[in-house]
């Protein structure tokens, strides 16, 4: 019978940036999403709702952008980014929740 060996992974904390690798294509990929809806959100009749659709998320499309900027140059300095690729992570994450949020209210017409 064959032995396998368990091996504990242990984080990395060398400057590898695979984390932010990733979150750089997505954040700019949200932006253009944000841009979409909000140009779809404009072609429909105004009211309240879509008014804060709109403005929530450029909101959201600003928040994105930062996230893109901050794995960019987590990517491109030369030195110890991990508190650029956490930023980048967290504001990531809180534009996904948002965005989340504002596909609710749209959808289920909440407000």
């Amino acid at each position: 019978m064959m032995k396998v060996r368990k091996t504990k992974m242990i984080p990395s904390m060398s400057n590898d940036n695979d984390l932010t690798h990733h979150i750089l294509p997505n954040s700019a990929t949200m932006v253009g999403v944000c841009i979409m809806v909000i140009s779809i959100v404009k072609g429909m009749p105004p009211d309240v709702v879509n008014y804060f659709i709109d403005k929530a998320l450029a909101i959201d499309c600003v928040l994105f952008m930062a996230s893109a900027l901050f794995s960019f140059l987590s990517i491109r300095l030369e030195k110890t980014t991990l508190g650029l690729e956490r930023w980048a992570e967290v504001i990531f994450i809180f534009g996904l929740v948002s965005m989340t949020i504002i596909a609710v209210i749209f959808s289920f017409e909440i407000v």
